[in-house]
Order: C-alpha cells, then structure tokens, then sequence
C-alpha cells in the first residue's frame, strides 16, 4: 500500500478499506468509547510494549474533559495505538496532532485513520520521538496526551519541555505513567483529577495561565 511522508516525517493515511491496510493483521482491538466513531472496533497490530489506556481509564478521563474536546487542538505524544487522540477525534476535536517514533506503529495508526475516513487536515502523525519533537518550533494545543513508554522517564521530560509554548492558555494535560513513579511538572500545572488502573496511574493537570505558586513561608 502506497503512502506519503512529508520531510518532516508526516504519515498519511491512505483511503483503501480496512481490509487492506496494516493494521488490519493485528492480535487485539481498541474499542471507540464515544462521540461520532462510538462502538467501532479497530485493529491493534501485535508490537512489543503496546498498550492502549484501557476503556475504563478512557472513560474516566474524556467525563471528566467534558466538552472541552469539542473544535479543540489536540496533541498525543508517544501516540502509539492512538487510543486517546482517536477518541478525542470521535469527540470533535478540530484537529489532532499525533506523534510516534515507531515507523510500524506509525503506519498501523494512519491506517486506523483512514479506516475511520478521517481527512489528512483534520489529523495527522508525525513519525518521530516525542522528545526530538518537542525541541521544535513550538504550536499551542488546547489538550495534550502524554503516554510515553513505561520506566524509561520521559514523562516528567515531556512535560517539562510542554512548558516551553506548546500549551494554550488553560489548556488541559493528560499524563500516564507507571504505578508509584513520582511525577514533578510546571508549577501553574493543578492537578485536577487522578486514576489508577493496574499498573498504570493517569493524572489529568489543568494548566491555569495566571496561576502564581504560593511562596515559602
């Protein structure tokens, strides 16, 4: 199957049907929880350390995002199966940026797209590290998904680097990581909400852009 790639490392999606594309020989599903895309069953291709958030995470988390997916700006850095930026898709997000260093993962991804009918303008994937990414000109989203590799410490690096514009001003940062790792990030990000599932631990922060951090006594 044919594809294009930008210099910049931009994967397409072709419009073949979902029988045809790569990610239709995977070992699992990844269910669509709600909006536009709901109940529709996606192929996950069998890749070492792939783990989609599980529904029950996913559902926590876009009840408590509520309406602020809709006509919204959306990165998913370490996208992986694209678990989270499909779902904020099907919720109305305007557009999605997702990002995976994965070249296999990648193409699965953009055949989910396709397979879903989603345009090249309304979503895209950039094949790259999340890290590399981020030390480029920066562009402010509204919601950003940051679900990298467990035990490798990129998630307090990934947030640290957000700081540096990537965030709209009371933007929204969905971080997971592993069980028991603590987690620093900018100081005017406010926890909001947290989950823990398994081995996982989900913790949406509420970046307020006059928040001022309370002085040491």
């Amino acid at each position: 199957m044919k594809r294009r790639h930008s210099p910049k490392g931009r994967t397409r999606g072709s419009r073949k049907s979902p029988a045809t594309t790569p990610a239709a020989t995977g070992s699992g599903r990844l269910r669509i929880i709600g909006g536009e895309f709901r109940r529709r069953l996606l192929p996950i291709i069998n890749h070492p350390g792939l783990r989609p958030t599980p529904d029950r995470v996913r559902e926590t988390l876009f009840n408590w995002l509520g309406s602020s997916t809709s006509g919204a700006s959306v990165l998913d850095l370490c996208a992986g199966t694209g678990a989270l930026g499909l779902e904020a898709l099907s919720r109305g997000a305007a557009r999605t940026q997702l990002v995976e260093n994965d070249a296999r993962v990648a193409r699965a991804l953009a055949g989910n797209l396709a397979a879903l009918g989603i345009s090249d303008e309304r979503a895209w994937i950039i094949t790259a590290d999340a890290l590399r990414f981020l030390a480029g000109t920066p562009q402010a989203f509204d919601v950003v998904f940051v679900d990298p590799p467990f035990r490798q410490g990129l998630a307090a690096r990934c947030c640290a680097a957000l700081a540096n514009g990537w965030l709209a001003d009371n933007a929204w940062v969905y971080v997971e990581t592993e069980n028991g790792l603590p987690l620093e990030v900018p100081e005017n990000w406010i926890l909001h909400r947290e989950i823990r599932a398994g081995d996982s631990h989900g913790r949406l922060y509420y970046c307020c852009a006059n928040h001022t951090p309370a002085s040491d006594a």
